[in-house]
C-alpha cells in the first residue's frame, strides 16, 4: 500500500488532512455503532469518511485532556517522555512542548510537504513554541485551549485568532472561520503535496451553537445536551466544507483523510460516551478511547472495521509510510504504521501494550495489553488496581483483579518499566 504512482513511475506522496474534534463524545457520531439516538443523523459528512474508508473501533489518544493528547499525537511519542503530562496553565510563558521533539510537520516538511495548522494549538505560548517555529509553514488559529465561538470584545493575545502571528479582527463564527481557512489553504497549495491539521475547538465549551445549527437538533429535555449537539452540527458542516474543497480541486483520490477526537467526551458539557465508563480527565475508556475514521481512495477498502487497539502515536508513522518514507532512527517513535494493519498484517498490534498516565508519578496510570486493561488510580483513597476484560466488559464494571493476581502483577511490572523511562512533569499542580 504505497503512495499513488505518477506516469513516470515515481511515487506521488498523498496529501494528508487531519480533522480533529475537541471533547466530543464516543457516542456522538453516526458512524459509531454505539451512537446515541439523539445524535443520529446529525453528522452525515463526518460519517462519510468512515463509509468511504475504515473505522477503528478501539482507537485511543495518549492523554485524557487536551494539551497532553495533542503533544503525543504531534510528536508520535508518549508525551510523558518529555514532561508534557498535564494541560499547559493559561498564559504559561516558561515553555511548552519540548523544543527537542520533532512534529509531524517537521517530518513531512523535510519530505517537501507544505504544512498548515488551522485552529487550536495549545502546545506553547512563547514564540519559539508556536506553530510557525514547530514545522508549520502556515498557522491560522489560536494559541489557547479554548475561546468563545463568537467575536470577543477584548481578545487576549492567546485567544485571538491569528495568522502567522498577526492578530485578525474579531468577526464571524469560529468553527466556520477555521473551515474557511482550511479551504483557502487547500486551494492555494493544491499543486504540491500538503499536510493540513485542522484542530477545531468544537465541541469544547462554551456551548455556543449558532441559532441555525441549534434548530437542526430535535427538541430534547436536556438543554446542555441540545447545545452540545448544536456545536456538533456546526462541526459536521465545517468538515463538509473541507471535504468539498478536496472534491472541487480534484484532490479526493490522492488525499488521506483522518477524523478523530482529542480525548474522551466531556460529559459535563453534554457529550455522551455511550457504554464507556468515565469522561475526559479519567483513564477509564470514556477518558481516552475516541472515535476515529480514515479514508484513502484506492488504498483503503470502504466500510472496513478494525478492532485491534490503535493509538494516536500511530498516525505519524502512518503518514510517513504513506509518503513512502521511514522515520529517522533517532526519532524513537512509539507508534506503528496503520497501513500494515489495514492490509491485514496485525502481529505488531496484537503483541504491544499501550500506556497512560496523568498528573505525574503519583497520579493515575493504566495499561492495555490485548483484551486486558489495568487501571490504577493511586492516591490515599485508591483500593488498588482494577482489572477489566474489555472483550466482555467494555463498560469496565466488573473488576477481575482478585481473580487474576498474577496478571495484575505482570501488568504492574510493565507499567513500572515504562514509567522508569519517563521524565518528570515540567508544569502542573503535581509537579515535584
Amino acid at each position: 500500500m504505497l503512495a499513488a504512482q505518477r506516469g513516470s513511475g515515481a511515487p506521488v506522496p498523498p496529501n494528508i488532512v487531519v480533522l480533529f474534534a475537541d471533547d466530543a463524545g464516543w457516542a456522538d457520531f453516526g458512524f459509531q455503532p454505539d451512537c446515541d439516538p439523539e445524535a443520529a443523523r446529525l453528522t452525515p459528512r463526518i460519517d462519510s469518511i468512515a463509509r468511504a474508508g475504515v473505522r477503528f473501533d478501539a482507537a485511543y489518544m495518549t492523554g485524557c485532556v487536551c494539551s497532553p493528547s495533542r503533544a503525543g499525537l504531534m510528536c508520535g511519542r508518549y508525551q510523558q517522555r518529555f514532561g508534557h503530562e498535564m494541560n499547559l496553565p493559561p498564559g504559561y510563558m516558561k515553555g511548552g512542548m519540548d523544543l527537542d521533539e520533532r512534529t509531524i510537520a517537521d517530518h513531512l516538511g523535510r519530505l517537501g510537504y507544505a504544512t498548515a495548522l488551522v485552529g487550536k494549538w495549545h502546545l506553547g505560548y512563547p514564540e519559539p513554541y508556536q506553530p510557525n517555529q514547530r514545522g508549520f509553514d502556515w498557522f491560522y488559529g489560536l494559541l489557547q485551549g479554548s475561546r468563545s465561538y463568537r467575536p470577543l470584545e477584548r481578545a487576549t493575545p492567546h485567544r485571538v485568532i491569528q495568522e502567522n502571528g498577526r492578530a485578525l479582527p474579531e468577526q464571524g463564527y469560529v468553527t466556520d472561520r477555521f473551515a474557511d481557512a482550511a479551504v483557502r489553504f487547500i486551494e492555494e497549495r493544491r499543486a504540491k503535496p500538503f499536510f493540513l491539521f485542522v484542530s477545531f475547538t468544537a465541541t469544547h465549551s462554551p456551548l455556543q451553537p449558532t441559532d441555525e445549527d441549534l434548530a437542526r437538533v430535535p427538541e430534547i429535555a436536556a438543554k446542555k445536551r441540545r447545545k452540545n449537539l448544536g456545536l456538533l452540527v456546526g462541526l459536521d458542516r465545517a468538515v463538509g466544507k473541507v471535504l468539498d474543497a478536496l472534491d472541487e480541486n480534484g484532490l479526493t483520490e490522492r488525499t488521506l483523510v483522518v477524523f478523530t477526537n482529542d480525548n474522551g467526551g466531556q460529559t459535563q458539557s453534554g457529550a455522551r460516551n455511550g457504554p464507556l465508563r468515565g469522561r475526559k480527565g479519567l483513564l477509564f475508556e470514556g477518558g481516552v478511547r475516541v472515535p476515529m475514521a480514515m479514508r484513502w481512495p484506492g488504498h483503503i477498502q470502504p466500510g472496513l472495521v478494525i478492532d485491534a487497539p490503535v493509538i494516536s502515536l500511530d498516525l505519524l508513522p502512518t503518514f510517513l509510510a504513506a509518503a513512502g518514507a521511514q522515520a529517522p532512527k533517532d526519532a524513537h517513535l512509539d507508534g506503528e504504521s496503520l497501513l500494515a494493519l489495514i492490509e491485514g498484517h496485525d502481529a505488531a498490534f496484537a503483541e504491544r501494550s499501550l500506556f497512560w498516565r496523568s498528573l505525574g508519578p503519583d497520579g493515575p496510570v493504566a495499561i492495555r495489553a490485548g483484551k486486558w486493561k489495568l487501571v490504577h488510580r493511586r492516591g490515599k483513597s485508591d483500593p488498588g488496581p482494577f482489572l477489566f476484560d474489555l472483550e466482555t466488559d467494555l463498560s469496565e464494571t466488573h473488576d477481575l483483579a482478585a481473580e487474576h493476581p498474577e496478571l495484575v502483577a505482570e501488568l504492574s511490572q510493565r507499567i513500572a518499566a515504562w514509567e522508569s523511562e519517563l521524565e518528570e512533569p515540567r508544569w502542573g499542580p503535581n509537579k515535584r
